[in-house]
């Protein structure tokens, strides 16, 4: 059997942060999956398509990794794929017991899944998708946040740059 995991997130927009951690855990699962959450309680700034194509650029180069949308239970997801680990970044303290006690509830859901928490690289520590969305809205640079087709994406969607009929990567 595979050791797959799941790496779920509204990724509204995926940052440098989400694919660092991405890139780490590509590393340690023979299987990756992406899980763009399509959770309508939030208001997200980017449609889930437009995310879902986010996320497929970001793990267009690597072979082991796939790129899902999901509503509903995150243990049904991962169920669904087959995993048995879900990913979580931590970038603070603050961070841990949210994970924490999320973490737990999904232990209870589905025993045979665990939680693996990957600490935030420390150049990352400080970026979070609420955050380079309002960089973005109030016209800052979002330069040193996000891949360079994210920032392309978040100056066509906040109207800083004419729209294109889709989000050009």
């Amino acid at each position: 059997m595979a050791n797959k995991a799941v790496y779920p997130g509204t990724f509204d927009p995926i940052t440098n942060g989400h694919l660092d951690l991405i890139e780490r855990a590509s590393r340690i699962f023979d299987e990756l999956i992406i899980a763009v959450s399509d959770n309508i309680s939030k208001h997200t700034l980017f449609s889930l398509d437009q995310r879902l194509e986010l996320a497929s650029h970001a793990a267009r180069k690597f072979s082991n990794i796939s790129v899902i949308s999901f509503d509903g239970l995150l243990v049904d997801c991962a169920r669904d794929q087959n995993a048995t680990v879900i990913i979580r970044g931590l970038r603070a303290v603050s961070d841990f017991e949210y994970e924490f006690q999320m973490a737990g509830m999904n232990q209870q859901l589905s025993p045979q899944l665990d939680t693996l928490f990957l600490a935030a690289s420390t150049q990352y520590t400080f970026i979070s998708s609420s955050v380079v969305r309002e960089i973005a809205r109030l016209g800052g640079s979002v330069t040193d946040f996000v891949p360079d087709y994210v920032e392309r994406a978040l100056l066509t969607i906040t109207g800083r740059q004419a729209l294109p009929d889709s989000i050009e990567i």
